[in-house]
């Protein structure tokens, strides 16, 4: 086996491992939370931050009216909506204040994290816990994922976002057609 083949094979199984140890309970919460939001707004910082918005336009996709925070056209948040925040290490300080700016016009807050007790998803309404290494706990003595720093989080936050947009398309009953045709044509 190649060093590449060797890398990618372990780095899928950590990916495939952190998926699977996601709470079902947690994650039915969440799509409960996202399926009955009015307006949904992002927000996640740095490769996070990444995953937050493709999982937005998934969103978007499944005709939700969802938004990424920091975009021009992002609406207010008010009574019925959702911030949905990640804060993998449980703590940033710009989830925080926008957790308390949400909650404070009426809007729930749901956070994704790795660390289920830190204090931005000790504020949050519910949370969705995807065991997986962060910068953290990227160093010893805790035990190392094969990827650097915070990736085994991120990689693992593509896969349970796509299952559980997969989930929330079929309780909404939109097809994979009505997917499609909300994906932008000016590409």
């Amino acid at each position: 086996m190649s060093a590449y083949a060797d890398l990618a094979a372990r780095a899928a199984e950590e990916m495939k491992a952190a998926a699977l140890a996601v709470d079902a309970a947690q994650l039915d919460a969440l799509i409960d939370e996202i399926a009955g939001a009015g307006r949904i707004a992002l927000y996640g910082v740095g490769r996070e931050g990444l995953m937050m918005k493709a999982l937005g336009m998934r969103l978007y996709h499944l005709g939700l009216d969802a938004h990424i925070v920091g975009d021009m056209t992002t609406p207010p948040l008010g009574p019925g909506d959702l911030l949905l925040v990640s804060a993998g290490p449980g703590a940033f300080s710009t989830v925080r204040a926008l957790v308390g700016v949400a909650q404070g016009a009426g809007a729930r807050a749901a956070c994704i994290t790795a660390q289920p007790d830190g204090p931005v998803p000790a504020l949050c309404d519910s949370v969705l816990t995807i065991p997986a290494q962060t910068m953290a706990d990227d160093q010893a003595p805790a035990p190392a994922s094969v990827l650097p720093m915070g990736s085994l989080y991120e990689g693992a936050q593509y896969l349970v976002f796509e299952c559980l947009v997969l989930m929330l398309r079929d309780r909404l009953g939109v097809s994979a057609a009505a997917m499609r045709a909300t994906h932008t044509n000016l590409e």
